[in-house]
């Protein structure tokens, strides 16, 4: 088979180091790419929000299957064009993929579907919005509806932080991504990313996985992408597992379904395990990143045939493999990150840290300058280990990490220790 898949990211890394594996590849094409990914695939200079020329080139080259990385192009409806060109597309259409697009439209649909979530208001002026915060209290989470390439979220711990990050997003901190707000109810607990590849109809979970977002240890720090991850959730049994896909995944696809927008591909749920249950504060429509990474690195079946089960809409008779390791993604940023980062700096030991036992290198954001490996994004390395615990993991991880060559570049070092203080208490 020939496959493109879309995306410059850790993620799209990730998907492409996964694919390449598989018997069934003739040829592997990547756009744009990123420095790390043409190691594994052929990069092309084509943006994945350049609908027309990701759709010429697939024509083009004859390629058997697209897979569609990011949120951006989804929303603009990548996949309605793939799709309408005759070639197999793993990806949601652009009316499923408003259930990451639009945040309102997302909290609507769970409660048109009585699917757990926190008590929302929407708002387009900052008179309605203040006068909601100030009737609710802190803590209060502030979110621009659109997408804000996951920074448009203010977990505000007074009222004035809210009313203040309410009046900058209206006033265009995100452009038209923040021209509406949800404002919700912040929810106590432990947040898990829990990942379902979807075909419209069937759903196969994947592995579960926690995610860091804060910048600094001990969870400090704005919000940001993501700074590492780890799977499987300890948190999560058979029994939760039952409960989450019941009560806040079937809900969902069955009730798109039925609204004439039926969901195909991966629906990644953000859920908070609070003292009243598991609760939905997000979905997306693509997989999490850096959660992609953990779950590449763990998966045992071949990636291929899934999403292509995923796009045929055959899931009912499809099941995946799991290795029983842990796996630990460390994500390394640029200075500057989440504001604006340092670009252009060059990243050596890449190749002594990738070829530490059980450690792969996900590159996010980087370049190739001629023998030099460059940062040319905020997340710029994703450092993923395994290990026969998440604690073994993460030491493997670190190890690495440490080999890495990037005095401008950070990362947290605790990925993983909710998880680890778990292990102890065993």
């Amino acid at each position: 088979m020939k496959v493109l898949v879309v995306g410059s990211g850790g993620r799209e890394h990730a998907l492409c180091w996964a694919i390449s594996a598989s018997p069934l590849l003739e040829q592997l094409y990547c756009a744009p790419g990123n420095g790390g990914i043409a190691e594994v695939a052929t990069c092309i200079d084509i943006k994945g929000e350049d609908l027309d020329s990701i759709v010429g080139f697939a024509r083009e080259k004859a390629i058997d299957l697209v897979v569609v990385g990011p949120e951006v192009p989804l929303v603009a409806g990548l996949a309605d064009k793939v799709a309408a060109a005759g070639i197999k597309v793993f990806g949601p259409s652009r009316q499923a993929a408003m259930i990451e697009g639009s945040k309102a439209f997302m909290k609507d649909l769970c409660t048109r579907h009585g699917v757990p979530t926190a008590a929302y208001g929407e708002f387009t002026e900052i008179g309605a919005a203040e006068a909601f915060i100030r009737s609710r209290g802190a803590p209060i989470v502030v979110k621009a509806d659109g997408l804000a390439a996951g920074k448009g979220v203010v977990v505000a711990a007074t009222v004035e932080e809210a009313v203040a990050a309410a009046r900058e997003m209206l006033a265009g901190q995100f452009g038209a991504s923040s021209a509406k707000l949800v404002i919700e109810e912040f929810l106590p607990g432990e947040e898990l990313s829990f990942h379902v590849l979807v075909d419209g109809r069937n759903c196969l979970p994947l592995a579960t996985a926690q995610d860091h977002k804060r910048v600094h240890d001990g969870d400090r720090g704005p919000n940001t992408g993501g700074m590492g991850t780890y799977s499987p959730s300890p948190a999560v049994d058979a029994a939760l597992e039952r409960e989450i896909m019941e009560r806040l995944i079937r809900p969902v696809v069955a009730g798109m379904a039925a609204e004439g927008r039926p969901f195909q591909g991966v629906l990644y749920a953000g859920i908070m395990l609070t003292p009243d249950g598991p609760k939905i504060y997000e979905f997306n429509c693509r997989f999490g990143d850096p959660e992609c990474q953990v779950l590449m690195a763990r998966l045992q079946s071949d990636l291929l045939p899934a999403l292509i089960a995923t796009a045929d809409g055959v899931l009912d008779h499809f099941d995946l493999r799991w290795r029983n390791d842990a796996a630990v993604c460390v994500v390394m940023a640029a200075d500057g990150y989440p504001g604006e980062p340092l670009r252009g700096t060059e990243i050596r030991g890449l190749d002594r840290a990738g070829a530490q036992p059980g450690v792969t290198v996900f590159h996010a954001g980087t370049k190739k300058d001629g023998n030099r490996m460059l940062a040319n994004g905020g997340r710029v390395l994703g450092v993923t280990a395994t290990g026969t615990t998440v604690a073994a993991a993460q030491a493997r991880a670190y190890q690495a990490v440490d080999l890495i060559d990037w005095p401008q570049g950070f990362c947290r070092r605790d990925i993983g220790w909710r998880a680890i203080e778990r292990e102890k208490r065993k």
